[in-house]
């Protein structure tokens, strides 16, 4: 497909089927993101690809801190507030995702299926974290939002299916601590990788986009 099919038709996919990608496949995937652009060419992005055992003890962590209740810690604290322009679109998407699945994205219930469903990586056989190091400033976060757009723009191409997860930070300091990223890192991101479940309800809707003219002006 071409770049713009690509970037067009890209998105989050929250079933996967269980088989495994190929390794080859995946560092297929990062090879193309570290093309990325960023500032001064300073590349600060790292990538760990999770799987197997591994992923499956690190999700069993996550579970359990999220079933005693144990406050998310991450390094890139969520947004208290949002603009009011930005808090309408997302009001808009709960209020979408409540009619098409018959839930309460705001019931406290089910929040934490969600975040658990975050945890068990929507069933994908591979995990990726974005982490660069912590003394880096807001630019090289910018940098890595990039490499992540351009990880799932090449998983897509692939016929692979990934879903970017802010969950997956949560509680940062544990995930370090359990795929042995020095704590002088940032977690950033984690997603989740694999080939995707068309057949599932999960993977039949698929966010709109607000019109071009609302957020561009021509002068």
């Amino acid at each position: 497909m071409d770049a713009i099919e690509c970037i067009k038709t890209r998105m989050s996919i929250r079933k996967f089927k269980p088989e495994p990608v190929p390794l080859n496949v995946l560092m297929e995937v990062i090879d193309a993101a570290k093309w990325s652009p960023s500032y001064k060419n300073s590349q600060p992005w790292e990538a760990l690809i999770v799987s197997g055992e591994k992923k499956e003890a690190l999700s069993k962590i996550l579970l359990e801190l999220l079933e005693k209740g144990v406050e998310p810690c991450p390094d890139i604290p969520e947004p208290p507030v949002w603009p009011p322009a930005v808090d309408a679109r997302i009001a808009c998407l709960f209020k979408t995702r409540c009619e098409i699945f018959g839930v309460d994205l705001n019931s406290p219930e089910i929040k934490k299926k969600s975040k658990a469903a975050n945890f068990s990586f929507y069933g994908a056989p591979h995990g990726i974290f974005l982490f660069q190091d912590g003394a880096l400033n807001e630019w090289s976060i910018l940098d890595i939002g990039m490499f992540a757009q351009s990880l799932m723009l090449a998983a897509h191409a692939l016929g692979l299916g990934t879903v970017p997860q802010a969950f997956l930070t949560d509680y940062a300091p544990h995930v370090k601590k359990c795929l042995d990223i020095p704590e002088t890192k940032r977690l950033v991101l984690g997603l989740s990788i694999g080939y995707p479940d068309m057949t599932s309800k999960a993977n039949k809707f698929r966010p709109d986009r607000i019109e071009t003219k609302e957020i561009v002006r021509v002068i």
